[in-house]
């Protein structure tokens, strides 16, 4: 059990520093632009901060556990807001987006983007989502279908067996000194409304990652948008819970005795969780393809 403890501490000591470095990288990238507006909107009992960026059909991104919108998205917005307006948004208690004694459900966070779209009068729009982001974009597929277009999901699940044993007793290791001094708290210290909510912030999140949820095959099987499936090969993943969840949206065919699958599957090989979303040129690539 010692051993076992040993070995969960190390993992987050690595996710810590791999987050590190994709902080160090987010804020280095002579790219970076302002956006062309922002601001708050009202969702649920919250206000959740949004920024917008270019001109185009719409485009959300929904960011990872504890991320902020320039840590998980920085390198890649100037890109795609060539293109397309993209709405990025930071979910409770992250970011900009003010701490809420609110409980966290991926229920709520998928509810709270459709109240972002309605203020900013977006009728529908492509959905974009890494990891805990991913989670909340399923569940918006399913709770608001008729206000998606295309779905994209980056190394995430609809359910926590989705994620490799590893992972989710990783989860319920996670102590508040785990993150004390991290890039994360660096970042929070600078955005938040509030920094003194930086340990209730933390404990809340804490609480949520282990916690079970399961969205239902069924319901995965319904949704009607397009999906991309973005994922690194050792990023944490269960790839035989990916290959069902990829066929329950239609692929896993012989697509030269019948027509094309509407979705996607990407591996991206020797990448990890947080290394994944360091491939820009990549994750660009897969998805300027889908989305056009």
């Amino acid at each position: 059990m010692k051993n076992l403890l040993k070995a969960y501490k190390l993992f987050t000591s690595i996710l810590l520093i791999a987050t590190c470095i994709l902080f160090t990288a987010s804020q280095s990238n002579g790219q970076q632009i302002k956006p062309t507006s922002s601001g708050y909107a009202p969702a649920n009992g919250i206000k959740v901060y949004y920024e917008v960026y270019g001109e185009g059909k719409p485009l959300i991104l929904l960011h990872g556990a504890f991320y902020t919108i320039g840590m998980n998205w920085g390198e890649l917005i100037p890109e795609l807001s060539k293109t397309r307006k993209v709405i990025a948004i930071e979910m409770q208690g992250h970011g900009h987006t003010p701490y809420s004694d609110r409980k966290l459900t991926h229920a709520a966070l998928a509810s709270d983007v459709e109240k972002v779209m309605d203020y900013l009068k977006v009728d529908s729009a492509d959905v974009v989502g890494y990891s805990m982001g991913g989670s909340v974009a399923y569940k918006f597929a399913i709770q608001s279908p008729k206000r998606l277009r295309k779905l994209v999901i980056i190394s995430s699940t609809y359910k926590n067996s989705g994620w490799l044993p590893e992972i989710t007793a990783a989860f319920k290791s996670w102590k508040p000194e785990f993150f004390t001094n991290s890039p994360l708290k660096t970042t929070y210290d600078a955005v938040a409304p509030d920094k003194n909510n930086w340990t209730k912030f933390i404990n809340q999140m804490i609480a949520f990652a282990p916690e079970p949820f399961d969205f239902g095959d069924g319901n995965i099987a319904k949704i009607s948008a397009p999906v991309l499936i973005i994922a690194g090969d050792n990023d944490g993943l269960d790839k035989v819970e990916l290959a069902k969840t990829y066929k329950l949206l239609g692929g896993g065919v012989v697509a030269d005795m019948g027509p094309m699958p509407k979705s996607q599957l990407a591996i991206v090989p020797s990448q990890s969780h947080v290394s994944l979303m360091m491939q820009t040129s990549t994750i660009l690539g897969y998805l300027n393809g889908f989305l056009k």
